[in-house]
């Protein structure tokens, strides 16, 4: 038997509480939870990675849904649905993100090949 989000929260009292999760664990489901511990103030300080930016990335795109653990995933694939945990992700936010980011990667690529043969030529007139 869980907490209720109305239910009474006991202050704590000279301690500062770090909550530590990975990336994955807010996609996987655990958001809820998360939300009910900062929301009540039982954490103070969050510290997570950026593991899986590319997805917050694709949730920001275009909608994704959040549904439940128990869908079928066959079925969901055949509408062309992926599924992360409880969210939804339909296949064209992918093909968004790759639109998106790829221009940007390849500007990357070009600053980095450009700077390398630059340094080299510096080093080689010395």
């Amino acid at each position: 038997m869980g907490l209720e989000e109305d239910e009474f929260i006991t202050p704590k009292k000279n301690l500062t509480i770090f909550l530590g999760y990975t990336s994955n664990m807010v996609t996987s489901g655990t958001r809820e939870t998360i939300r009910f511990l900062v929301k009540n103030k039982m954490v103070d300080c969050i510290v997570t990675t950026a593991g899986g930016v590319e997805e917050d990335f694709v949730k920001c795109l275009a909608p994704t849904y959040v549904g439940n653990f128990h869908v079928d995933d066959r079925e969901l694939r055949d509408q062309g649905i992926n599924r992360a945990g409880n969210l939804f992700i339909p296949n064209e936010n992918y093909c968004l993100f790759e639109t998106w980011v790829t221009p940007i990667l390849d500007k990357m690529v070009e600053e980095q090949n450009t700077k390398v043969e630059f340094e080299i030529c510096v080093y080689f007139l010395r």
